[in-house]
């Protein structure tokens, strides 16, 4: 009951006793016009389709909702729902790092009744518990994005990460002429999805026994704004005595990270100089491949990854089998290939028709 429906039904004083017949009934009418918008809101999960079928409410969690990538994974949710014929709920924290903020969305969207929910876990173990009352809520999850160390949910679906971050490996290997010093500026601890881009970063140099790695344990954050600071700071340690880079090749695992680091060399004048690849795509990341600013990106299928997601909770909830993981390939976009029509397609859909914004 609201603050309002309290004050409303609270026991008379005697104050009020003097209450006019005419405020009563206004009363009376308002409280009811109160409950029947409850009534109404409640019934939002027993709409039906025009076959007579129940029309499913699948909630969809991000781990954030400002980045682009959040976006292009917000608008393949929305094309899932169109096309399978379900509503959905997207909901998610605003920083990428909120565990808090993320597991309560996901415990009031258990307790609204939600028919399936399809969570981008924030952290690895923070949402496990979660998951778990979920489903004893039999309400059901599939993983997406990152991984979950739970055995609570339907399928994972995702890039794989290790071989993204192993394909930005090679890139700067070839670039580097296999030999030269390297920097990974990580993101932030925790998070599966960039942890296993790292892992097969760095797993996949050792193969290249020309390339150094100089610097691999500092962290990002969950904002470019932190990643611009640390990059900055990156950089400082990393110059030699005589004011030379002191770094061949850098590497970043996540759309926040490369951005900030993206900044941190041009306003060091030392973009294009050091050769950089990133993770993920955005407008400005796309506009320094262009300009040159920035090698590569290795770059996901965001809105693949969601409608996959939106698509096979839809099938478990029809009694249909699902695969246990869902592999979605990641793609190396440079300067010479960012203009092909499959690229473009991939980088720059029109988001704001998508999601109705125009």
């Amino acid at each position: 009951m609201s603050e309002y429906d309290r004050k409303t039904l609270a026991p008379t004083s005697a104050s009020t006793r003097a209450i006019t017949s005419a405020n009563i009934k206004l009363t009376a009418t308002l409280a009811l016009a109160a409950s029947f918008l409850v009534a109404c809101a409640g019934s939002s999960n027993s709409a039906h389709n025009a076959d007579g079928s129940k029309r499913l409410t699948i909630a969809v969690v991000p781990m954030g909702t400002t980045d682009e990538y959040w976006k292009m994974v917000h608008a393949g949710a929305v094309k899932a729902s169109k096309e399978l014929g379900v509503d959905i709920i997207w909901q998610g924290p605003i920083r990428r790092d909120d565990r808090t903020s993320q597991i309560d969305v996901v415990e009031s969207l258990i307790v609204r009744g939600v028919d399936g929910l399809v969570l981008a876990p924030v952290d690895n173990m923070a949402m496990r518990g979660p998951v778990e009352d979920a489903k004893r809520s039999g309400v059901p999850t599939v993983i997406i994005d990152s991984d979950l160390q739970s055995n609570s949910f339907v399928s994972f679906i995702a890039t794989n990460n290790n071989k993204g971050g192993a394909m930005a490996a090679d890139y700067l290997a070839k670039l580097l002429n296999c030999k030269g010093k390297i920097a990974l500026l990580r993101n932030v601890e925790g998070n599966a999805s960039t942890d296993h881009r790292e892992q097969g970063f760095l797993d996949q140099i050792k193969t290249y026994p020309g390339l150094e790695v100089v610097s691999s344990n500092q962290h990002a954050g969950a904002t470019a704004e932190s990643a611009y600071k640390a990059s900055e700071n990156l950089l400082a340690k990393l110059r030699t005595a005589d004011g030379k880079p002191g770094v061949d090749g850098i590497f970043c695992p996540n759309e926040s990270s490369t951005f900030g680091m993206m900044r941190a060399l041009q306003d060091g004048e030392l973009a294009g100089k050091i050769h950089f690849v990133g993770f993920d795509s955005s407008k400005k990341l796309l506009a320094a491949v262009s300009k040159g600013d920035i090698d590569g990106l290795i770059v996901q299928d965001p809105m693949q990854i969601a409608y996959q997601g939106v698509a096979r909770i839809v099938d478990y909830l029809g009694k249909k089998e699902v695969p246990p993981r869902i592999d979605i390939p990641a793609t190396l976009v440079t300067k010479d290939n960012l203009e092909k029509p499959e690229i473009h397609a991939l980088v720059a859909p029109d988001l704001a028709a998508m999601l109705g914004e125009k």
